[in-house]
């Protein structure tokens, strides 16, 4: 049995990869940009301080010119993709890190419009919070997607209101479904992010997220992110005080071909773990072989002759 949204026989789940070869008819990159926006969460319109998982960086540790202009931004990274792709053409900028929708619209405007345009773009993937998409910035949203390929990402990394509290989320789950109940409404796509590994979730809780995130929402893509202790986060004094245990790679590996097996196989998987700067990273170290992971997770898969959504909630619920 070959799965329906592969090309790769190697590969049981719908990759972002796949996705964007069968939109674009080519393989297509993702680069990531410092749009200069703060955090609902930073800056006290909701909270002080941030999630505790967040680094100064606001998961942006790898943009390679963050304080450059947009342009400058986008040359720089697509330079860089170049050395080892020389023939990739079309490109979807990434606002990735903190919260790309945190401004009044005639902002989000302004800073948007200046990539557009640029050489090869193709689309946009704007990550921002639940909690930051009133409905003029939706409307806004919406007159981009009949433009170009648009995918709004949206963090939600635990469905579990005491994690939440845990983590300094600021927002509800409610808050979340509510937003992608607008978007959707707009026919925007919506991919979530979850991290696996949070302090006090255990493996079933983590399950349990993906179970209830793809029962209570009409998504397309999903992030799932291994949880990264990174130093100067406010999550190292859980780790320090006994609250939060690093999983091991087996551990995680297990986990995602459990999740994988519960999510719908229309949806595309835009990751399965994440990146972290080695010399800020506390652990687990492991996670800094990202392609020894994601082989493992793929030959895990293969011993159990299973694929992204054997175990279908849509459909078993």
């Amino acid at each position: 049995m070959n799965f329906p949204y592969s090309d790769d026989p190697t590969k049981r789940y719908h990759t972002w990869n796949y996705e964007l070869r069968h939109v674009f008819g080519e393989k297509t990159f993702k680069v990531p940009i410092d749009g200069g926006f703060d955090c609902p969460n930073r800056d006290g319109t909701v909270a002080t301080g941030g999630c505790t998982f967040c680094s100064v960086s606001g998961s942006g540790d790898f943009i390679m010119a963050p304080s450059a202009p947009f342009a400058q931004q986008f040359e720089t990274e697509v330079e860089f993709l170049h050395h080892k792709w020389s023939d990739t053409k079309k490109y979807i900028v990434y606002f990735q890190n903190f919260t790309n929708t945190h401004a009044p619209v005639e902002v989000l405007r302004q800073r948007y419009e200046q990539v557009v345009n640029l050489p090869g773009v193709v689309g946009l993937s704007i990550g921002t919070r639940p909690d930051c998409l009133p409905d003029e910035t939706i409307d806004y949203l919406a007159e981009l997607n009949e433009r170009l390929y648009l995918w709004v990402e949206l963090g939600l990394q635990t469905t579990f209101q005491s994690t939440s509290d845990t983590i300094n989320r600021a927002h509800d789950y409610q808050t979340f479904l509510t937003a992608v109940e607008k978007l959707r409404a707009k026919n925007i796509r919506v991919c979530v992010h979850l991290i696996n590994g949070l302090p006090g979730e255990t493996i079933p809780m983590m399950e349990e997220n993906v179970r209830r995130m793809v029962l209570d929402s009409d998504i397309q893509g999903v992030k799932l992110h291994l949880l990264h202790l990174m130093t100067k986060t406010r999550m190292v004094k859980d780790y320090r005080e006994g609250r939060l245990k690093l999983m091991t790679q087996d551990q995680y590996v297990q986990l995602i071909c459990n999740q994988l097996e519960m999510i719908p196989p229309e949806i595309t998987i835009h990751r399965l773990t994440g990146d972290a700067p080695r010399e800020n990273l506390i652990g687990p170290t492991w996670s800094l072989k990202k392609w020894e992971v994601l082989n493992a997770i793929d030959q895990e898969m293969a011993q159990r002759k299973t694929f992204q959504g054997t175990k279908n909630v849509r459909t078993t619920a």
